[in-house]
């Protein structure tokens, strides 16, 4: 153990130096080549600076081009090798962000430290995840349709609500700091704080102090029909998930659909499964018009145990064979009988009587909602044809890409920043990290060679909400 100790920060004291010495050949290199300076430009010899490299912080030294005042310079070696103006190498920015999309950017401080022997400020590397956040949205559209796909597609949608900061908390947030006289002693440092800003409003019934705002995820995949007439799968499963609007959401999985030729009028099936919410069925019904729409069977059993406890008393062995019947009656395609039992129960309630009105009210919502969406409902037949009758890829998908990561205890985000990292988060559960990666680092060096400047990748702002189909 204790040599392993000390070989570990020699080993990387040779990394650093190994890349000193290439970055340096390479510097040679430009200067031998013949350089085409623009008019009115001038060298004026060699600059340092400190670049974070997985080995560490390494110097060195590289060739300014002086342009004027009104445009500044640039450095032919950093343009050629692809090395933004922030200071960090693209390897460490990827191990950065990636990890910052599976822990807080605290945690991603103390475990690139044990495993890097240093770490970017955890104020960096929120900011490398929404520099490279401006670049999701080209990325999803310009990436490939998988390989090998199957012959039906499934597309599950559903939504998430996640704790955002009230206006109330951004302005103390970026409001003018008070003084804090920290005490001698550090339990005594909760008192001090309660005593300097004054007790806390108790709060009302009803209040809420998530102030969720909603995240729309689509998960797509297909399914492939083998020699026993069984659909297998999943195949290809792609995750997508932002806060803009569910109309966005619905127009992506259009474009992705076609991408994967699904389109419209091709012959090819296509199954959409949601919990019944009205503004996704409108969106389904535009860009979907040929989909099979179905209404995953777990939620709308949900509504019948809601309804039977209308009916009998909780955990009585009545409401138990009530909801049974029920849902043999679904399984069997016969909703529109489910609606008719609920018609005749609810003909059949006493108008008036402690707690009737809110009984009545509960059943006539869960009628309309069952009665809405009957023709979504055909569980038998989708089950003859071995398709999807609930949505448990994207229930799970809701719990594993945000929850995990954006709904914890204490959690306060703005969603135009949370955006960034919830695409992110996507990208790496996809399996496509590296080929972002790759992109963005060939994207922004072709940008930079085609006009001579040097670029930033690290994000100050919140990053805009895609508007894609919103128009």
């Amino acid at each position: 153990m204790e040599f392993e100790g000390q070989l570990i920060p020699k080993v990387y004291e040779l990394g650093r130096l190994f890349i000193s010495l290439f970055l340096w050949m390479r510097e040679c290199n430009v200067q031998k080549q013949p350089q085409e300076i623009e008019k009115g430009s001038k060298s004026q010899g060699l600059k340092d600076r400190l670049i974070g490299t997985t080995f560490g912080k390494v110097r060195y030294w590289r060739t300014y081009i002086y342009r004027g005042k009104s445009e500044g310079g640039y450095y032919p070696l950093d343009i050629e090798l692809g090395l933004p103006r922030d200071g960090f190498s693209m390897l460490v920015r990827s191990y950065a962000a990636r990890l910052a999309t599976k822990m807080s950017y605290a945690q991603c401080v103390t475990v690139l430290g044990s495993f890097l022997q240093w770490s970017p400020s955890q104020k960096t590397i929120e900011e490398m995840v929404l520099g490279l956040g401006e670049h999701t949205n080209q990325w999803f559209e310009s990436a490939p349709a998988p390989e090998n796909d199957g012959e039906v597609l499934i597309v599950q949608i559903d939504s998430k609500g996640t704790p955002t900061a009230t206006e109330g908390e951004l302005n103390k947030r970026r409001g003018k700091r008070a003084k804090n006289h920290k005490p001698v002693s550090q339990r005594h440092r909760g008192k001090k704080a309660r005593k300097r800003r004054g007790s806390k409003k108790r709060k009302k019934k009803g209040d809420k102090s998530k102030n969720a705002k909603m995240s729309t995820i689509v998960v797509m995949y297909t399914l492939r029909r083998n020699a026993d007439g069984l659909l297998e799968g999943p195949i290809n499963k792609k995750v997508y998930a932002s806060y803009a609007p569910k109309r966005h959401a619905v127009a992506i999985a259009r474009r992705e659909a076609d991408k994967r030729g699904f389109k419209d009028q091709s012959g090819k099936l296509v199954q959409i499964l949601t919990d019944g919410d009205n503004d996704l069925a409108r969106y389904i019904e535009e860009f979907f018009p040929e989909a099979i729409h179905t209404i995953d069977v777990f939620h709308v059993t949900e509504y019948l145990w809601k309804a039977g406890g209308c009916l009998y008393k909780e955990g009585s062995q009545e409401l138990v064979e009530w909801v049974e019947e029920q849902k043999d009656l679904l399984y069997a395609g016969r909703a529109s009988e489910i609606v008719e039992e609920l018609d005749k129960r609810i003909a059949l309630l006493p108008k008036k009587g402690p707690g009737m009105k809110n009984r009545r009210e509960t059943l006539e919502k869960i009628r309309k909602y069952l009665n809405k969406r009957v023709d979504k409902m055909d569980y038998k037949t989708l089950s003859e044809q071995d398709l999807e009758i609930s949505s448990g890829a994207v229930e799970g998908a809701v719990n594993y890409v945000i929850a995990k990561r954006f709904d914890s205890g204490g959690m306060r985000w703005i969603k135009e920043r949370a955006e960034a990292l919830l695409q992110l988060r996507c990208i790496e559960v996809n399996n496509d990290w590296d080929k972002f990666i790759l992109y963005v680092h060939d994207n922004t060096s072709r940008q930079a060679q085609a006009c001579n400047k040097n670029f930033f990748l690290k994000g100050k702002g919140a990053v805009a909400l895609p508007t894609y189909g919103l128009n």
